[in-house]
């Protein structure tokens, strides 16, 4: 599939330019099964002659295997890269399923050196508070990642999974370049107060799963068909009846996709990307792949423009949805809304 070169936006309010729309490199290192790693790294490099410009990771994706992973590359072409990475969600290698949420200045400070570190780099260019801990004061935890840009560590500052008035808080204490949240045809519920605060404050929105998982590909049939190690076996939409009744929910896109000569995956990004218009604010989806066809395919949809009409039959298709995102939600904004 031919490549199509990205329009640009800002990342911020007045911030530098960034393609319209990034990778999630997650998957390249865990939660979707095995990995071929010479496929994913040829994909880093395609994303890049595509336009993609912010690469996405976390010192959680394979415990710190995801950010040596793509340190290589980020080095090679530091000048046209913008590093995202993430701290809050700790891990302890003799317990695998074990995790906590920490925000307190003592763990960011190390958090942050541990992924330079690993990175290879001197300076990440957008660091991300994963989760949000409430019992740590979101000032400290802010003012604790300002230190980072102060201390050239670190040049923007990203939250995840927070409400409105948090991030309306965290702003007051630090200028925030971007928020990451989940938001798709699939999910919705950061429209409520977080995407109308972004817009207020010029903020960067990043929605991370804007295929759903892969349930808006079109192409997920059952639980039982995921790999041993793919994570999705336990999600809520992933299982049972609620995986047959959200599978049909997918038929619009398909029709969509169908009369437009567009795959679902297309037809889904596209309807991310007009939420900048609808909303008011810059919108740059992070859809991850780890193959080099369906990053063409993804970025091809940067520039699809869905109309009136079909943007209506999308419409009601999250309120529609059976099964929570994650099996334990509260971590996520939606839990303390």
């Amino acid at each position: 599939m031919q490549q199509h070169l990205l329009p640009t936006v800002p990342l911020g309010r007045g911030g530098r330019l960034i393609g319209a729309q990034g990778l999630g490199c997650m998957g390249m290192s865990e939660f979707y099964g095995p990995t071929d790693t010479a496929e994913a790294l040829a994909t880093l490099d395609a994303a890049l002659e595509a336009g993609v410009t912010l690469f996405d990771t976390a010192d959680i994706y394979g415990s710190g295997a995801n950010e040596e992973l793509i340190g290589p590359f980020v080095r090679a072409n530091r000048d046209r890269v913008v590093l995202a990475t993430k701290f809050a969600i700790e891990r302890r290698a003799e317990d695998p399923r074990y995790r906590a949420v920490r925000n307190d200045p003592e763990y960011i400070r190390s958090a942050v050196d541990a992924s330079l570190k690993r990175l290879g780099v001197d300076e990440i260019d957008l660091y991300y508070m994963h989760r949000r801990d409430p019992a740590v004061p979101l000032a400290e935890s802010v003012g604790a990642m300002a230190e980072l840009v102060q201390a050239g560590k670190v040049r923007e500052l990203g939250l995840s999974e927070v409400t409105g008035a948090e991030l309306r808080e965290a702003y007051a204490v630090h200028p925030i370049a971007a928020l990451q949240s989940e938001w798709s045809v699939f999910s919705r519920d950061v429209e409520r107060t977080a995407v109308p605060a972004a817009a207020e404050l010029g903020v960067t929105f990043v929605p991370y799963s804007p295929l759903g998982r892969g349930f808006l590909t079109g192409s997920f049939a059952a639980a039982e068909t995921l790999s041993e190690g793919d994570y999705r076996r336990y999600h809520p939409q992933f299982s049972g009846a609620n995986a047959a009744a959200n599978a049909a929910l997918v038929e619009p896109i398909r029709a969509i996709a169908a009369e437009r000569g567009l795959t679902p995956a297309q037809v889904a990004l596209a309807w991310v990307h007009q939420r900048a218009a609808v909303h008011g604010l810059t919108v740059v989806p992070i859809p991850g792949t780890r193959k080099r066809t369906r990053l063409a395919e993804n970025t091809a949809a940067a520039t699809v423009e869905l109309t009136g009409a079909e943007l209506a039959l999308l419409e009601p298709i999250s309120g529609q949805v059976t099964g929570d995102r994650y099996a334990d939600m509260s971590s996520t904004s939606a839990a303390r809304e």
